[in-house]
C-alpha cells in the first residue's frame, strides 16, 4: 500500500468513529424508547450547561442523524487529510465555540444535533480558499459550496422546529478559525507548477502574436 493510500485511511478514522458513536447512541435510545433532549442545549440554564458537551451526539430520529451523517463524513475527511496538522484544533473549537454560542444566544429550547458542527466544518472549508488564495484551498472551497452550497440558507429562521442559531453560530466560527489558521498547512507549490504557468503564458503570447499577424 502507497503512503498517500496510508495516509488517506488514517484521516478516516476519526469522521468514521465520529459518525459510528453518535449512530451507536441514536440506536440506543430508539431500541430502549429514551428520551435524550435533556442532554441538549438549553441556553442561559445551568441544567443545559451539559450540552456543549452532548448535544451533537443526540438526534431527534434516523432521519435527523442520518442529514448529519453524510455531510460530516465528506467534510470531516477533507478537513483531516488536507489540513492534518491543525485538524484536530479546528474540528475542537468549532465543536465547543458554537455549542457555547448556543447557550448564550439562542432560544430557550433545547437545541440537539450535529448541524452546527457540520456548518462550521462547511464554513472552514469555503473560507480558507478565501483567505489562503492557494491553488489547493480554493478548489477544495468551490467543491464545498458546489455540493453544500444549499447549507448556506440554514442559518435564517426559516423553518420550525430547526435550530437554525447552531447553524449560524457554526458558520460564524467556521470563519473565525478558517482565519485564524489560514497559514497553518500551507499549500506547498511544486516547480512544474510554476513551469506549466509560464508556459501557458507563453502560448497565450505566441497566440495573440499569430492573430496580429493575421490582422
Amino acid at each position: 500500500m502507497s503512503s498517500e493510500k496510508k495516509k488517506f485511511i488514517n484521516y478516516l478514522k476519526f469522521p468514521i468513529l465520529f459518525v459510528f458513536f453518535i449512530s451507536a447512541i441514536e440506536t440506543i435510545s430508539y431500541a430502549y424508547d429514551l428520551n435524550l433532549v435533556q442532554l441538549g442545549i438549553l441556553p442561559r440554564n445551568i441544567i443545559g450547561l451539559i450540552g456543549i458537551l452532548t448535544a451533537p451526539l443526540i438526534h431527534a430520529n434516523f432521519g435527523h442523524l442520518y442529514s448529519n451523517i453524510i455531510p460530516i463524513l465528506v467534510l470531516g475527511i477533507s478537513i483531516f487529510y488536507f489540513y492534518p496538522t491543525s485538524s484536530k484544533k479546528i474540528v475542537l473549537i468549532i465543536y465547543t465555540f458554537t455549542n457555547i454560542l448556543v447557550w448564550i444566544f439562542a432560544r430557550e429550547n433545547y437545541h440537539i444535533g450535529a448541524s452546527g458542527i457540520v456548518y462550521g466544518l462547511f464554513s472552514f472549508l469555503f473560507f480558507s480558499g478565501i483567505f489562503r488564495k492557494d491553488k489547493r484551498a480554493i478548489t477544495l472551497s468551490l467543491l464545498t459550496i458546489f455540493i453544500y452550497g444549499g447549507l448556506s440558507y440554514g442559518i435564517f429562521p426559516i423553518k420550525q422546529g430547526i435550530s437554525w442559531e447552531s447553524h449560524l453560530f457554526g458558520f460564524l466560527i467556521g470563519i473565525f478559525v478558517a482565519f485564524f489558521f489560514r497559514k497553518t498547512d500551507l499549500y506547498k507549490k511544486y516547480d512544474w507548477e510554476d513551469e506549466d504557468l509560464e508556459m501557458d503564458v507563453r502560448n497565450l503570447k505566441i497566440s495573440h502574436q499569430k492573430k496580429m499577424e493575421n490582422l
